[in-house]
């Protein structure tokens, strides 16, 4: 897994590389424009900073996530080489945000609010989700925020529990994805007949399912 952002107005030109979820303990180790995040007890590596990152890139000309290249990775992975440092970038390339169908919701045998979903997710695969959102049902198209993906808000999903319940990504609501015109409350969003599960969720067509 490899999640990357890049906020130049923030952070100057530093590319921020997440690999793992964060640990209870972190250490830091600098080479060069690298900076080695990792959890001292595994070692771990949780991610790393990149300094001076369009020296390695060239320019980068948006703020938030990145979706580098297996190319960009490659260039990456020489550059930390070069500072001392084992290369162990790997090019994620799949879509992280995908049309899913909700086979079945239970109700979360510790909690009377929450449920938990078998939804079906690109290549065939079922994921289980656990959801509190209000109008949480089967047999309706949702939008799957699957582990890896990095949310508008920069939350990132990772695997998680809820309530001690594995729930493996996130259902989200129009709000959470920065639909315009999307309710101001919590409800996941109920995607049109149209849509079709498997595929990447096209935000570019739901800007309109609002309005």
């Amino acid at each position: 897994m490899l999640i990357s952002s890049y906020n130049q107005k923030a952070l100057g030109d530093v590319m921020i590389i997440y690999l793992a979820p964060d640990a209870e303990e972190q250490s830091v180790v600098t080479k060069g424009d690298f900076t080695r995040i990792f959890d001292p007890k595994t070692d771990t590596t949780l991610g790393y900073n990149v300094a001076h990152v369009s020296t390695i890139l060239g320019a980068i000309d948006q703020n938030g996530q990145v979706f580098l290249s297996e190319e960009q990775v490659a260039k990456l992975n020489e550059a930390m080489a070069a500072a001392g440092f084992e290369p162990e970038l790997k090019a994620d390339l799949s879509p992280k945000f995908i049309v899913g169908y909700v086979e079945s919701a239970e109700p979360h045998p510790d909690s009377n609010h929450l449920l938990v979903t078998k939804t079906r997710v690109q290549d065939g695969k079922t994921l289980q989700i656990v959801s509190g959102s209000p109008n949480m049902q089967a047999d309706i198209k949702v939008v799957v925020a699957e582990v890896g993906a990095m949310m508008p808000d920069g939350l990132i999903i990772w695997p998680g529990k809820l309530r001690g319940v594995e729930s493996d990504g996130m259902i989200s609501s129009g709000r959470e994805l920065k639909i315009p015109g999307a309710p101001d409350r919590p409800g996941a969003l109920i995607l049109p007949d149209d849509y079709e599960v498997g595929t990447p969720f096209d935000f570019d067509k739901a800007q309109t399912l609002f309005s």
